[in-house]
């Protein structure tokens, strides 16, 4: 039967008494059978309860083998009802969008690499919470922490470099806002990723304070320094016709040591994005280091199936002994 398990399979090992049983009843039916030799059977007929004497005995064979089954305690599970219990992660994704985010040593460029590899980020952590923050000298919160991943999206999606923030790279204005929106948290873990692509050139809080105040509220912080080695085109002025950039070859420059820094005080870790692949496998393996724990609260319906064994059993009983008590009486 399909779906049908056994609560206590060790009573099939009965079944091996079976065929002992079997064995018994012949032996023991020649045993106590009379012989007598004649010149011929002439006169002798088998009567029709000769024949059918043998099946009192198939019919208690198949009312122990019913009754073993019934032992068994066979059910049917079903285990479709369950609930599933998440203790996620509060993320916040803090990110440079400066102008120097549209150099193209990353294609098409840095700030397009980093939408698609965060949205892809953000859809493999279906129970966790995430959060938004965008800086460049200022700061501020694209989107708080939600477990809507909709909107997270969105937020990502519509990330550019325009004129509302004032540029340049304050990586402590980023980073201190990224733990306002976690401070008060109450998740088991949380987490920032800081990416930058530059050096820290403007704002008024240093990163290294703020990622001692990130230390003590217990937030961890990954680092992600992107960008290629030696050189990159940067956009350095718009184009006269007002479509886009100019970009000239200019020096990659990124402060590796102040992002350890700010990983190893707070229990992080700091990764170098120097390609579109670096930077996937970069997020990838922040994917597999968050893990989220997840309780499942399964509910079980179990369906007995001995009951019509027993009832099986019973009745081949009663048949068997209603059987030998009045047709097989005086024959036995």
């Amino acid at each position: 039967m399909k779906d049908v398990s056994f609560l206590n399979p060790e009573f099939f090992w009965l079944f091996l008494l079976l065929p002992m049983a079997i064995f018994w009843q012949f032996w023991k039916r020649k045993e106590v059978s009379a012989s007598l030799k004649l010149s011929g059977t002439k006169g002798f007929s088998s009567t029709w309860k000769t024949k059918i004497k043998p099946f009192l005995f198939v019919l208690r064979i198949l009312a122990l083998s019913s009754l073993i089954i019934a032992m068994a305690r066979p059910r049917k599970v079903d285990i479709s009802n369950q609930t599933k219990t998440t203790k996620g992660i509060d993320i916040v994704m803090a990110i440079d969008v400066s102008g120097s985010m549209l150099a193209k040593d990353l294609k098409p460029n840095r700030m397009e690499a980093l939408k698609k590899v965060a949205s892809n980020f953000v859809q493999g952590r279906p129970n966790d919470r995430i959060g938004i923050v965008v800086y460049a000298a200022e700061s501020y919160t694209k989107t708080p922490v939600t477990s809507d991943k909709g909107i997270v999206q969105d937020a990502i999606l519509s990330i550019k470099y325009d004129n509302v923030l004032q540029d340049g790279t304050g990586i402590g204005m980023g980073l201190t806002t990224a733990i306002n929106r976690l401070k008060d948290s109450k998740a088991k873990s949380k987490v920032i990723i800081l990416l930058t692509d530059g050096v820290n050139n403007a704002g008024f809080i240093e990163p290294e304070t703020a990622s001692q105040i990130a230390k003590e509220y217990g937030i961890k912080v990954y680092t992600i320094g992107i960008g290629t080695n030696g050189m990159a085109e940067f956009p350095y002025a718009y184009a006269p016709n007002g479509n886009g950039f100019l970009f000239k070859m200019m020096p990659v420059e990124i402060d590796q040591e102040l992002m350890k820094t700010i990983a190893k005080n707070t229990g992080g870790k700091y990764f170098r994005a120097s390609s579109n692949s670096k930077l996937e496998e970069i997020y990838n393996e922040i994917n597999k280091l968050e893990t989220t724990e997840i309780e499942e609260l399964k509910f079980y319906d179990y369906d007995e199936k001995y009951r019509p064994f027993v009832w099986i059993a019973g009745i081949l009983v009663l048949i068997e002994f209603g059987l030998r008590n009045t047709v097989f009486r005086s024959f036995i």
